[in-house]
């Protein structure tokens, strides 16, 4: 694999949701976005969790770049999803800087517990 662009950073995800959201409404027989788009959500979330499982394969495989190459499908992936959810990046990246201001630890015994099945 190729060495990675040093001026690369996580923005090309607001761009690519931009691309994405921009052919939710295109020829599904041009644009692949359009065409996961038109199958509807259920068929996007499957996707998704197809390219997620394969991700996870990749890292217990210990390859770094098919790694790299299924990470990379993830994050499109999800955009995909955001985008047929209605979902802004904007609202995840606030998320993650509220995150980033205390321990993982703490932020995680604060959410809601969920009631144990009975």
């Amino acid at each position: 694999m190729s060495t990675p662009n040093q001026a690369a950073t996580a923005a090309v995800l607001d761009r690519l949701f931009e691309t994405v959201l921009a052919r939710r409404d295109g020829d599904p027989a041009l644009s692949h976005s359009a065409r996961l788009l038109a199958s509807g959500r259920h068929k996007v979330a499957q996707k998704f969790g197809e390219e997620a499982v394969e991700c996870l394969i990749e890292a217990v495989a210990g390859d770094p770049d098919k790694l790299t190459l299924e990470s990379a499908d993830v994050l499109y992936h999800l955009l995909v999803l955001w985008v047929d959810a209605g979902l802004r990046p904007a609202l995840v990246w606030a998320e993650l800087e509220r995150r980033q201001a205390i321990s993982g630890i703490a932020e995680k015994e604060a959410r809601p517990h969920k009631e144990a099945a009975s």
